[in-house]
């Protein structure tokens, strides 16, 4: 953890050390105003989406590119699903009443090499085109093959099954899923892996998605370590490896992760020159000795549309919005507290909805369930509490202060407590939790 904070708020030369006994420093008329602190929760998550404005450029990408991306177009059915009608199970396509006479067999893939006459059926397995003028599918297990010994060979099939082959029994009529011109998805709908089966089978090869947005991570602090257990006053940095995935998980392409010392001019020129649409960075948020973030921002120019959100754990955090050069689009940079399960927080309040505006992810309908038990909460803050799920809905989980992981790495979501907390048995609100 980083960037938590640690004293007054009086401000330092870069590299100079640190005056405890200084007054603080007398504000500067110049200086740009941050707006009002503690934003409300709901509305600081709203800002962030909003902060988004227009979904970055589309781009048409190979199927096995796309995956992550939002739809830029609506996805519709080039096809009817089924194309044909086909069998749902393996046994026999059947025309009219029986006993029939059997003819051949068809496998999936192959073609009928014409109708099929009353009173005959074929050996059919699943996924296999019915011919034209089978009525029904009789399964292998209700089937009977009697073999003829009257000189006119063949075989007949009898029908076993409890009741008769009702006409379209076992059978996948075509265009039973969509037929062609069908609107499936909408625009804005994320591509999953679902989606781009439901893309193959009805024809596509390529997707127009939105291009996924960039991310820097930097990482603030001097007491930071890359690798082994902590030791003389530094702690290992546990943000790097939960944020990375996350954020791609979002639908953010991450493009960089950089440590940068407790230093103004290092994170001012990191700020200043990252190429990333969105910029997150950890601890600095706060009004410590070394907390250089809002100075860093301010002299680079940057606008605060969020400084400080009504929401426990992880209230010191922020988001602006950086001068973009010249014919070059806006961007922004996410601060989030250095403690881990703060940042999550932080991170679940503005990175998550500001990254899926950019990207052209649709907002989806709010996650409830009832509260298994009481969930406490703040007395004047929105919570956000680490919760298992069960059937009889969430319960708190310990380990849950704002330094902590333990109790995340057990939560299927973090539950949105209201200030003063919710008793049992009523709807409370679900957001995701990395890696659910």
């Amino acid at each position: 953890m980083s960037g938590t904070p640690r004293g007054t708020d009086a401000p330092r030369a870069s590299g100079a050390p640190f005056d405890w006994d200084a007054p603080p420093a007398a504000p500067d008329p110049g200086a740009r105003q941050r707006p009002a602190p503690d934003l409300p929760w709901a509305q600081a998550r709203r800002t962030a989406r909003r902060s988004g404005g227009h979904p970055l450029p589309t781009l048409d990408l190979d199927l096995s590119d796309a995956l992550g991306h939002a739809l830029a177009q609506p996805l519709v059915a080039r096809t009817d699903l089924p194309p044909f009608d086909t069998s749902a199970m393996d046994g026999w396509a059947v025309a009219g009443p029986g006993p029939w006479r059997l003819h051949g067999r068809l496998l999936a893939g192959q073609s009928p090499t014409g109708p099929l006459a009353d009173g005959t059926a074929v050996r059919i397995a699943t996924g296999a085109q019915l011919p034209p003028g089978a009525t029904a599918v009789l399964r292998r297990e209700h089937g009977a093959v009697e073999r003829r010994e009257d000189g006119e060979g063949g075989a007949l099939l009898h029908d076993r099954a409890p009741h008769p082959a009702a006409p379209g029994r076992d059978v996948r009529p075509r265009g039973q899923e969509c037929r062609h011109g069908e609107p499936l998805l909408p625009a804005g709908t994320s591509v999953t892996p679902s989606v781009l089966g439901l893309a193959a089978a009805t024809g596509y090869d390529r997707l127009t998605v939105h291009r996924r947005p960039t991310v820097e991570l930097l990482l603030l602090g001097d007491e930071l370590l890359e690798s082994g257990p902590p030791r003389d006053g530094l702690v290992r940095d546990a943000l790097g490896p939960l944020l990375l995935p996350w954020l791609d998980a979002c639908g953010a392409r991450v493009i960089g992760r950089r440590m940068v010392k407790d230093d103004l001019g290092l994170l001012r020129d990191a700020l200043r020159h990252s190429p990333a649409d969105v910029v997150v960075t950890t601890g600095g948020t706060a009004a410590g000795p070394v907390d250089f973030l809002h100075q860093a921002l301010t002299e680079v120019g940057a606008r605060l549309l969020v400084d400080s959100v009504a929401v426990r754990p992880g209230h010191p955090m922020l988001l602006a919005e950086l001068e973009p050069a010249p014919g070059t689009p806006a961007r922004r940079v996410v601060g989030l507290p250095g403690n881990p399960l703060a940042a999550v927080a932080g991170a679940a309040t503005l990175a998550v909805p500001l990254l899926r505006a950019l990207g052209g992810h649709a907002d989806g309908s709010p996650r409830r369930v009832p509260t298994a038990a009481e969930l406490p909460g703040h007395p004047r803050d929105t919570r956000l509490l680490p919760v298992r799920l069960t059937e009889q809905g969430a319960h708190p989980l310990a380990f849950d202060g704002p330094a902590m992981l333990r109790g995340l790495a057990l939560a299927d979501a973090l539950a949105v407590v209201p200030p003063g907390g919710l008793p049992a048995a009523v709807p409370v609100e679900l957001l995701a939790v990395p890696g659910r």
